[in-house]
């Protein structure tokens, strides 16, 4: 798709997402709206790791989770405002994602998995023993009605509603996608991918694996944490079932039915699988067998993913093109 005709599409879908609460009041349709502002962060966040560096990470409900316990326990326990508790929700999940890290990629991505995923089960653990700090198996119930103050208003914005959480978890995914697109379409995102491509080549070239590595685990441990401590809010209460390896599962689908290394093959992915589930509940039994069915189907169609079904047409039409005829040029019936 041109991109004279692909960013007024987007923004026309920015402009219909923050509409729609004004246009419906179903509650149902708002909650599906901030599980895709949700899920596309974290899945976001995931394709940035594993899509672009290559390295499979398990850690990202870890981060989630951990954004989430520290914002209820500040605002809680220490009566910090929503803000404060989300940003260090982030930054506690940034230090952790690059502690983990920096201890495991010095020794091999295969190390860097089996961290991550003992990383994720413990943060389940803790949450479900440490009962003095995260009172255990019940968890922190009702969280209360956060308010944030924003400048250029007088009085504060109370979030008691369900489109009051809609226009918040909406507009962290679109600054965070817009955050993770300015780096994977810069010179950092062409690094990250000649270092998943070839690392010995890239690290020749003048490249530190090391560190764009850290700075992507970093990058989407702080968006994690933070969604987190918002999505938590909206929940009204933290208990271990964040860290539930259902999160980690479905991030790793919509990653891989995107496209892995592909930014709008997983954003488009995480729309579709954010409903489906809900759009399957007509036939109770059958609903994760037909959903199992379905993304066997997408595999089997899209082996490489959306994006990856788009960057090989998109290959095949340069490749078929006449020589010397413009990249953008129609191809045209010359009459005999």
């Amino acid at each position: 798709m041109k991109r004279t005709l692909a960013w007024p599409l987007v923004v026309a879908g920015l402009v219909l997402l923050f509409a729609l609460p004004s246009m419906t009041r179903n509650e149902y349709l708002l909650a599906l709206g901030i599980s895709f502002a949700t899920f596309s962060v974290l899945s976001g966040g995931l394709n940035l790791v594993y899509g672009y560096t290559g390295l499979l990470s398990f850690a990202q409900v870890g981060f989630f989770g951990l954004g989430a316990y520290a914002a209820a326990l500040l605002v809680t326990e220490l009566n910090w405002s929503l803000w404060a508790g989300a940003l260090a929700g982030g930054l506690l999940a940034a230090v952790v994602g690059l502690a983990i890290g920096y201890s495991s990629l010095r020794l091999s991505r295969h190390a860097f998995a089996i961290v991550t995923l003992s990383f994720a089960l413990l943060c389940m653990i803790v949450s479900r023993d440490w009962v003095t700090l995260t009172r255990g198996a019940m968890g922190i119930p009702g969280l209360p009605v956060p308010s944030l103050s924003l400048p250029g208003f007088a009085n504060a914005w109370r979030l008691n509603r369900p489109s009051d959480f809609y226009y918040l978890l909406m507009g962290f995914a679109v600054l965070s996608h817009g955050l993770i697109y300015l780096v994977v379409s810069s010179r950092l995102g062409r690094a990250l991918k000649a270092i998943k491509l070839n690392e010995p080549l890239a690290q020749s070239q003048g490249i530190n694996p090391l560190g764009y590595k850290l700075l992507a685990v970093t990058l989407s441990a702080f968006l994690a944490g933070v969604v987190g401590a918002f999505f938590v809010f909206y929940l009204t209460i933290a208990d271990p079932s964040l860290f539930d390896f259902y999160y980690t599962e479905t991030m790793l689908i919509m990653v891989i039915l995107g496209g892995p290394g592909s930014f709008w093959g997983v954003l488009f992915a995480t729309a579709i699988l954010s409903a489906l589930p809900d759009l399957l509940r007509f036939t109770t039994d059958l609903r994760m067998v037909l959903y199992g069915l379905i993304l066997i189907a997408a595999m089997l169609v899209f082996p490489g993913g959306i994006g990856g079904w788009f960057e090989r047409r998109r290959i095949s039409r340069w490749r078929n093109r006449p020589y010397g005829e413009a990249a953008d040029k129609p191809r045209t019936e010359v009459a005999p």
